[in-house]
């Protein structure tokens, strides 16, 4: 474990989390890791305070936790028999493209959500069999896997990237895991090349979600290499993209758009923007399009956000408007309340997924700050399961758990 308060980062600039209500968190969080501080580990999403927490909780029966564990326990993914199909090659292209099919995505998102699903279970239940599996599952990619292919190589890569690191950052750094080093340096490797070039590869005039989804992979990939490089990176990126995918009304009358973006007129904008011209706090880039793609942004930002802050930045401080306002605002649609004329022409496409627990459980457990709608809804639609794709199990980890 790092040290929380070296001379290093007392010197470092420093922001100080604002904090709204009785209980806010009023740790003081540095902006960038000091060269001298370590990274903490478990430290990708859940830290080790948190997955304690999550044992403690299932293990005395109290509710969500309880039956959020049931579920994943009795998923297809936490199955003793789950087999998986790595494939050397994954191929994703982009759209419907019948004349070249996808080839591994689906196999390959499923089995690191299962590596992860086995993961926890073997943090919760110390059943060695669990750690056994979500090895064997790392192990068959790590000597398999070596490359994406097509148009949607980079979600690929940030859905299936970011699980595999929550995954092997839990079982490299749980005692009885197991996993020898030469496989941990397989595994190391496979990341490195096959993953990290391409969730860090620049596309500032894609959907936002594609650029909080691989830069959530990338933050977990840096702090399970130890790389100080693409953490600091990841942590830029952040702060380029999550302003200009969340509006709020101090950004004028205009959205912000991300560094090296061509999307640089009005007109443009509102294409970008899913035909919107009237921006009020809290909408999306991609409101308009449909709330499940707001959803993965939602959960992304979070996710980053949160991994961060187990290493001692507080991306949160510089987002927490941004984000309060976007949770309120969704979630108030997402319930059911109808869209005004304004807003993507009276018509939203309520499908957001399992999204909120991460960013709810920062604001309202470290922060004290009431989202009273975003709250009911995360009550209404708990226990979050997964969406198959990069969100698993928030609700078991994440609600009510501030961890340290």
């Amino acid at each position: 474990m790092r040290p929380r308060l070296t001379a290093a980062l007392l010197l470092a600039p420093l922001l100080a989390t604002a904090c709204a209500g009785t209980g806010a968190d009023t740790r003081t969080m540095a902006r960038a890791l000091p060269p001298d501080t370590a990274f903490t580990h478990p430290g990708v999403l859940v830290s080790e305070a948190q997955l304690e927490a999550v044992k403690k909780n299932v293990t005395a029966g109290k509710q969500p936790w309880l039956k959020a564990y049931l579920d994943m326990r009795d998923s297809k993914y936490g199955a003793y028999k789950y087999r998986p199909e790595p494939y050397a090659s994954v191929d994703c292209p982009g759209g419907d493209h019948a004349d070249r099919p996808a080839h591994g995505c689906v196999e390959e998102r499923e089995d690191a959500i299962a590596a992860y699903t086995q993961a926890l279970l073997f943090r919760i239940t110390g059943k060695q069999q669990h750690a056994v599996k979500a090895r064997e599952i790392m192990d068959a990619w790590s000597a398999t896997m070596r490359r994406h292919t097509e148009e949607d190589a980079g979600l690929q890569t940030g859905w299936a990237g970011s699980t595999w690191a929550r995954a092997a950052e839990i079982v490299r750094h749980s005692p009885g895991a197991g996993w020898p080093a030469d496989r941990v340096a397989r595994f190391e490797t496979m990341l490195r090349t096959a993953y990290l070039p391409t969730v860090t590869r620049k596309v500032p005039d894609y959907n936002g979600n594609w650029d909080l989804v691989m830069t959530d992979a990338a933050i977990g990939i840096a702090v399970f290499l130890e790389d100080r490089k693409a953490f600091e990176h990841a942590l830029e990126r952040f702060r380029e993209r999550v302003p200009a995918y969340f509006y709020l009304a101090k950004d004028g009358k205009l959205p912000l758009t991300p560094k090296g973006s061509t999307v640089n007129t009005p007109q443009k904008l509102t294409t970008y923007w899913f035909g919107q011209r009237t921006y009020k706090d809290g909408m999306s880039q991609e409101t308009c399009r449909n709330f499940k793609h707001v959803g993965y942004s939602v959960a992304a930002t979070a996710h980053i956000a949160e991994t961060a802050w187990h290493q001692g930045i507080d991306l949160y401080g510089e987002v927490k408007d941004r984000l309060k306002s976007a949770l309120a605002f969704h979630a108030r649609y997402q319930a059911g309340e109808s869209a005004p004329v304004w807003l993507c022409g009276g018509k939203v496409d309520r499908n957001m997924g399992p999204d909120l627990e991460v960013a709810l459980n920062h604001l309202e457990n470290r922060l004290g700050m009431a989202v009273p709608a975003a709250h009911k809804l995360a009550e209404e639609t708990r226990p979050a399961g997964t969406d198959n794709l990069f969100v698993s199990w928030e609700t078991l980890t994440h609600a009510g758990n501030p961890g340290s």
